[in-house]
């Protein structure tokens, strides 16, 4: 149970999901005049403490459902290779879950009741992703969790917990950062797609096939930047597209997605992760230097 592995276990690479909604958000508030420092970093802690939780509980969840079987193409997940005991992971989830609500407390006092209903809903959506009588990621709705809470609810709630309402921009630019936090699930699915409909897991990847979720994972990147073009062109601020400063980045992973498969499909996990935080730093730049 050394450190190392409770590092690992957590999935640190992922925390750019959370981060990325942040930023993007934070730059949203400045656009409308009402950035403020205390809200956005327990935006950010809140969100990375419910995306370690999530990481937890998919662990924990995954590995008693048998869906990470010795015949698994990611990473290794801990409680499936017996590192650490399921009774463990669940409570390092508690934990991580205690720790967001902690940051929610903060933000409810700063910004209102609806800050809860917001907070029960992440961690409900993020227990039921892989637990509970009926997992989201397991019926194909994995895609559209993500697409919600990564995207609309995590921008516009930073961007909300600052102002006390949501501009329109924070709606828009929720598509984008959604939709690459999408393309990630994406990904991970399309690797694992034959081991999940072994085992019943029943992802988008899974009904669609593969050339299905590679339609999907290119879709989903055509949204991330028709977005940003659309308000720049709609605005007449030229910085709104600044994002598109990636575009060659994301052409390279569409193309090299559509022709690997399996384990080679890894390297591009991460690839996606970092073209997220990429594309959604440089959209936040550009709010900052439209507005």
């Amino acid at each position: 149970m050394s450190a190392a592995l409770w590092i690992k276990t957590a999935r640190p690479a992922t925390l750019t999901a959370a981060a990325a909604p942040v930023a993007v958000g934070t730059a949203c508030a400045h656009a409308a005049g009402g950035v403020a420092v205390g809200p956005a970093l327990a935006a950010l802690l809140g969100a990375m403490w419910l995306q370690i939780g999530a990481n937890f509980a998919n662990d924990v969840f995954d590995a008693e459902k048998g869906a990470d079987g010795p015949g698994r193409l990611g990473p290794t997940r801990a409680v499936a290779a017996g590192l650490l005991s399921a009774g463990a992971v669940r409570r390092a989830m508690i934990l991580a879950f205690a720790a967001a609500t902690a940051c929610g407390v903060y933000l409810t006092w700063v910004a209102g009741w609806s800050i809860v209903a917001i907070g029960v809903a992440s961690v409900g959506a993020a227990i039921a992703y892989t637990g509970g009588p009926y997992p989201l990621g397991y019926h194909g709705l994995g895609d559209v969790f993500v697409m919600a809470f990564f995207g609309f609810v995590a921008v516009c709630g930073t961007a909300f917990v600052q102002l006390g309402h949501v501009p329109a921009l924070a709606v828009w630019l929720a598509v984008p950062v959604g939709s690459l936090a999408t393309a990630i699930l994406v990904v991970n699915n399309l690797r694992d797609r034959k081991g999940d409909a072994v085992v019943g897991k029943r992802t988008l990847a899974v009904r669609l096939g593969r050339g299905g979720a590679i339609a999907e994972y290119a879709l989903l990147l055509i949204a991330s930047y028709a977005v940003p073009l659309g308000l720049a062109v709609a605005h007449d601020a030229p910085w709104l597209a600044l994002p598109w400063a990636t575009a060659p980045w994301a052409f390279e992973l569409a193309r090299r997605v559509a022709r690997v498969d399996g384990a080679a499909l890894n390297p591009l996990l991460g690839a996606t992760a970092r073209l997220l935080l990429a594309h959604s730093v440089l959209a936040a730049l550009g709010v900052v230097l439209a507005s």
